[in-house]
């Protein structure tokens, strides 16, 4: 599974794709997830099964939501609660069950 997260500049959500990718392990799932800034989504949107965008960025989710439905890829914002909380486990969570 391929997640893509993105963010202002592909920074803030660093430490919320190391929680994820912990959390991806300790269930035993192989994962690719990264993230990139609002510029960078169209370039990388063709590698990711999923998109999941961040609170602060939810101004340009209209447009990604466009973009991945072409392509057939689901996209979401993440949980404003779960991204201020860096909740790996439950943004790897909202990922999954938008997989399915």
């Amino acid at each position: 599974m391929k997640i893509l997260l993105c963010c202002a500049a592909g920074m803030s959500t660093s430490l919320l794709v190391t929680k994820m990718e912990k959390a991806a392990q300790e269930r035993g799932l192989e994962a690719k997830i990264w993230a990139v800034s609002v510029d960078e989504v169209s370039r990388h949107l063709d590698e990711a099964d999923v998109l999941l965008v961040g609170p602060q960025v939810r101004y340009k989710l209209p447009q990604f939501r466009q973009e991945a439905a072409a392509k057939g890829i689901p996209c979401e914002l993440i949980s404003p609660t779960d991204y201020g909380m860096v909740n790996g486990a439950k943004v790897l969570e909202q990922a999954l069950s938008m997989m399915k």
